[in-house]
């Protein structure tokens, strides 16, 4: 027993010299153990190595057992402790705020730009977005987010391209045809710039997800066509205290505003109090819609975006684009809180 235990400190110790990590260590140790028990399973009784290991292997075993148990002890509280001082403020999977000479090149239209500089592209490059849905107009939104230089993008989303897709949802290709939307998202995105980070949700938003999801994010992103999901992405948004931008198309025609009650413009409930009755606003495969026109407003909407995430310029905070493609028009329109408003108006 002696000489093995002598081995095992001569492991510890070489590899201590050598530079080994504690874990190199101890799982030299463990093979060390392992080889003397296996020899006193194969070896015939009297048999002089298993007399000068011990004559038994039920000690190494027991000796073994408790090895591991300590190792998972340690790594145990490592873990915990980690959880409970976390090392520091920064998000995990966040990127530096640091630019590399090719991101500097890269961002260089928008650094010279004074509303921007390099404060506001270092504030883009630490934002964290989500945008929901990745079709007609989270296509562009997130194609153009990514290029920007916003650092996390999350998408959600649990639809597959199909081939009526691709004729405005620019972001997919032919070969996509099948693959869920996030991941074809995702691979256009990171091939575009691969120094941001992508999050795909290839699932639907639901309430027992949105209020954790919306909590890892800045701002929210809703490209959405139905009235449901956009309820639930306005109520969690406020509750949360989360600018929401939100886009709508119809035919030939665009809207986009950013939905922000906590700076005191409207939620996107003050505008909308009710779901329309089925017919009166027919989805896009119903009634058509113009195929760039998703490129317009969800490149509206990530412009919407970049001045919220960075100060620049007046967001669509409190009013409302219109955008008519068929004439070439634009209007805004002023939006008003109400103060009986079930998601942000004031209580009674």
């Amino acid at each position: 027993m002696v000489l093995v235990l002598a081995l095992a400190a001569g492991l510890w110790g070489l590899g201590y010299l050598a530079g080994a990590s504690r874990t190199a260590r101890w799982v030299s140790v463990l093979v060390l153990l392992a080889g003397v028990v296996l020899s006193h399973l194969v070896l015939p009784d009297g048999n002089p190595l298993r007399e000068a290991t011990g004559g038994s292997a039920a000690m190494w075993l027991i000796l073994g057992g408790f090895v591991l148990l300590a190792m998972g002890y340690g790594a145990v509280v490592k873990a915990l402790r980690r959880r409970a001082n976390p090392s520091s403020d920064v998000r995990p999977n966040s990127p530096s705020d640091q630019f590399s000479e090719a991101e500097l090149e890269r961002y260089a239209r928008h650094i010279v730009l004074r509303e921007l500089g390099g404060p506001g592209q270092k504030r883009m490059k630490t934002a964290r977005v989500l945008v929901i849905g990745a079709g007609g107009l989270g296509a562009p939104a997130l194609q153009y987010l990514a290029a920007a230089g916003v650092g996390t993008i999350g998408v959600i989303d649990d639809d597959v391209v199909e081939n009526a897709n691709l004729q405005r949802q620019v972001i997919h290709r032919d070969a996509d045809i099948g693959m869920p939307k996030v991941f074809s998202a995702q691979q256009a995105m990171e091939a575009q710039n691969p120094n941001v980070i992508v999050r795909p949700y290839h699932r639907r938003l639901t309430d027992d997800i949105a209020a954790d999801l919306f909590a890892d994010y800045d701002l929210i992103l809703d490209g959405t066509d139905n009235f449901e999901t956009r309820y639930l992405a306005n109520r969690t948004a406020v509750a949360l205290g989360k600018p929401l931008i939100s886009g709508a198309l119809s035919q030939w025609e665009g809207q986009l505003s950013v939905f922000d009650p906590a700076r005191n413009a409207p939620c996107y409930q003050c505008i909308f109090p009710e779901a329309p009755a089925p017919g009166l606003a027919p989805s896009c495969a119903e009634a058509g819609v113009l195929g760039p026109l998703p490129g317009v407003v969800g490149a509206m909407m990530a412009v919407e975006a970049v001045k919220v995430v960075t100060g620049a310029g007046q967001a669509l905070r409190g009013e409302m684009l219109i955008y008519d493609a068929l004439y070439g028009e634009s209007r805004k329109i002023t939006l008003s809180r109400r103060d009986d408003c079930p998601v942000c108006g004031q209580p009674v």
